[in-house]
């Protein structure tokens, strides 16, 4: 029986490259070798994409570009081609592809922009499609589509580029809604750079305009503490959530970028939470994936307050998949290792875009 042709796309332009890469390693080492044929594509932080045929080890030590059997390729978006196209000495190659998985994070990565090049493609992929990847990205979509949902979110505003102008009384009035402090984040950042708290006014004029140097759309939250939950939601069709797990507090300062740094490293799997409440928060996980119209794999965060609050944070589409990564950790209580967890999401993927195209 023939092998399944797998390209595992990785990299980006994004500040989360680096995270990229060593999810990338993961996937490409424990995707079942007897049952897919994988292809490497990486883009490099200048967003050349290459076709990679090194070894993954490269890709760990971040010189995968320098490898000099890499040759340009294209993710084509013609139908036809269905496939990457690799260019060597002025001659074009095409390389069939059965199934995409994208393992790029951040803008231009897990915010549509592949998603919609694959849809073009007809090429199958895991995750999300466009609009739900958008959606997730954008933090003032995710929370009017929850709002509209019924599903808590801390108490938000959004500030647009036409604000710039006042941004003063902007603010002014955004502190008059509630109370410091406040968080200030880029709308479109799968990262924390540009995100800071306000705990005055001045701080608040302070921030809007760093985070406006990151995104062209600000969002402005009710600063939100609590025990931080975490939940893995996978599936197409039969949708399922995993148990809910806790980051615990850590007076270590987190930096997202840092690859050898991971918020999985304090996941207690599972919170100690009464079953009740468990099954609340596994419901309402579900209930947000369904309702931005995610596919096959997220990771979804939530803040418990001390009056027993449910408040969403974020759904992360592209979540890391390191072995220490939430979304791992989470998905191996379930009895789901990484390889075994890799072919359920390469073969729904193919499954439900049999229904989709």
């Amino acid at each position: 029986m023939a092998k399944i042709k797998t390209a595992v796309i990785f990299g980006g332009t994004s500040q989360e490259y680096e995270l990229s890469l060593s999810s990338a390693v993961e996937v490409i080492r424990n995707i079942p070798r007897e049952k897919y044929d994988v292809t490497p594509v990486g883009i490099t932080k200048k967003g050349h994409w290459l076709y990679f045929p090194g070894d993954v080890d490269e890709i760990a030590e971040g010189k995968w570009e320098l490898n000099t059997d890499c040759t340009s390729a294209i993710l084509s978006p013609d139908p036809l081609h269905r496939g990457i196209i690799t260019l060597e000495n002025g001659e074009a190659t095409i390389r069939r592809i059965d199934v995409v998985f994208p393992v790029v994070q951040g803008k231009l990565g897990a915010d549509g922009t592949i998603q919609g090049l694959l849809d073009m493609s007809g090429i199958p992929y895991v995750g999300s499609g466009l609009l739900a990847s958008a959606s997730c990205m954008d933090k003032s979509h995710t929370h009017m589509v929850l709002d509209d949902y019924g599903i808590k979110t801390a108490e938000w505003k959004l500030i647009t580029q036409r604000d710039l102008s006042n941004i003063d009384e902007k603010c002014l009035e955004i502190s008059k809604c509630f109370e410091f402090p406040m968080a200030v984040k880029p709308a479109n950042s799968g990262c924390s750079a540009g995100t800071s708290t306000a705990n005055n006014l001045e701080e608040l004029i302070t921030a809007v305009k760093i985070a406006f140097s990151n995104d062209n759309k600000v969002v402005v939250e009710r600063f939100i503490s609590g025990r931080k939950l975490e939940v893995a939601v996978f599936g197409y069709e039969a949708i399922f959530a995993s148990y809910v797990g806790e980051i615990l507090p850590t007076e270590k300062e987190y930096n997202p970028i840092e690859v050898r740094r991971s918020s999985g490293d304090d996941l207690i799997i599972p919170a100690d939470l009464p079953n009740d409440t468990h099954n609340m928060i596994r419901e309402t996980a579900i209930k947000a994936f369904k309702a931005l119209g995610c596919k096959g794999i997220a990771r979804i965060d939530f803040f418990l307050q001390e009056d027993g609050t449910l408040l969403l944070n974020k759904i992360g589409t592209a979540p890391g998949l390191r072995l220490n990564s939430v979304y791992p950790k989470l998905m191996k209580h379930l009895g789901m290792e990484m390889p075994y967890l890799l072919d359920k999401l390469l073969e729904q993927a193919i499954e439900n875009s049999e229904k989709t195209y």
